[in-house]
């Protein structure tokens, strides 16, 4: 064998032999998220936004999210028809359920005040068709108290049903 010719097919066996190793996959176990103190509204919504991505298992489409911040049931300024956000959130909510969703999306729902959230999801559900929601799931980040109604008003609908404690 030519002596120029070693380097090369030591190399090229070199290359041939890493690229049969098998490369081992390591999975970071889910980092587990603390909830904003306060009620600054970019600390949820990036705490939300976290909780609602180590909580997609089984959705295949979209996820819509649904926030309510502090005082949301109080007018805003310069609030021209007198609807609260809480009111526009409850619209938007009822509306999606009411033309139902189709299966593998998720709506996700959470809030600094996990009462008044709850509110809403429950009252958004109250009429809603037992298909509504099936093959998709909801997603309420909440205080634990709130966690059972909320599956009570979802679950009828068809839905699957995640809770996660925001503590």
């Amino acid at each position: 064998m030519n002596r120029a010719l070693v380097p090369v097919a030591l190399l090229l066996s070199a290359l041939v032999l890493s690229g049969c190793q098998k490369e081992e996959v390591v999975e970071a176990a889910p980092v587990e998220l603390v909830a904003p103190t306060g009620t600054d509204d970019g600390e949820w919504k990036a705490y939300l936004g976290k909780v609602i991505g180590q909580n997609q298992a089984g959705v295949t489409d979209r996820v819509f999210s649904y926030y309510l911040p502090v005082g949301s049931q109080e007018p805003s300024e310069g609030d021209q028809d007198g609807k609260t956000m809480y009111d526009r959130q409850l619209e938007n909510v009822n509306a999606v359920v009411q033309r139902t969703v189709l299966p593998g999306n998720m709506l996700a729902f959470g809030s600094p005040e996990s009462g008044k959230m709850a509110d809403l999801i429950v009252a958004a559900f109250k009429d809603a068709d037992p298909n509504a929601l099936k093959g998709s799931q909801v997603l309420f980040i909440g205080n634990a108290a709130d966690g059972e109604r909320v599956r009570a008003a979802v679950e009828p609908a068809g839905a699957r049903y995640v809770f996660v404690e925001a503590k």
